[in-house]
């Protein structure tokens, strides 16, 4: 497993959490970060992404624009997903991914394909 998460849990909705993941194989900066989240008999769905934790390159799916925010600390070699206003439909299990990527943007991040993937942690968000 080349990317860990952790912050998932169980929470009410209107409630916060916070993901984060990180990495022991490879560091984040030029690469693409991502979060991406799956429901049961759902799709997987691109939730937000960050190039090099460059600041205005973020991006997000319409559903969580607003309410979420992704950040990254290179230092730390690590990557976030604040998420605020939960709702009973951002009930599923998340994902970190990464690809690498040289002198990128949000546009190219918010598109490409992702190479990497941690095993993914659980959000349930109860109404």
């Amino acid at each position: 497993v080349e990317l860990v998460e952790s912050g998932g849990g169980s929470v009410q909705a209107g409630g916060s959490l916070r993901l984060s993941c990180t990495s022991t194989k490879f560091t984040f900066s030029s690469r693409c970060m991502g979060w991406f989240r799956q429901a049961p008999g759902e799709d997987r769905e691109r939730v937000a992404t960050i190039y090099s934790g460059v600041d205005d390159s973020a991006s997000y799916a319409d559903s969580v624009k607003g309410r979420f925010t992704i950040s990254q600390d290179n230092a730390k070699n690590m990557v976030y997903l604040q998420m605020t206003a939960l709702k009973s439909g951002d009930t599923a299990k998340y994902y970190c991914a990464s690809r690498p990527c040289f002198d990128c943007d949000a546009d190219f991040c918010g598109r490409a394909d992702y190479y990497d993937w941690g095993p993914g942690t659980q959000v349930t968000v109860s109404s």
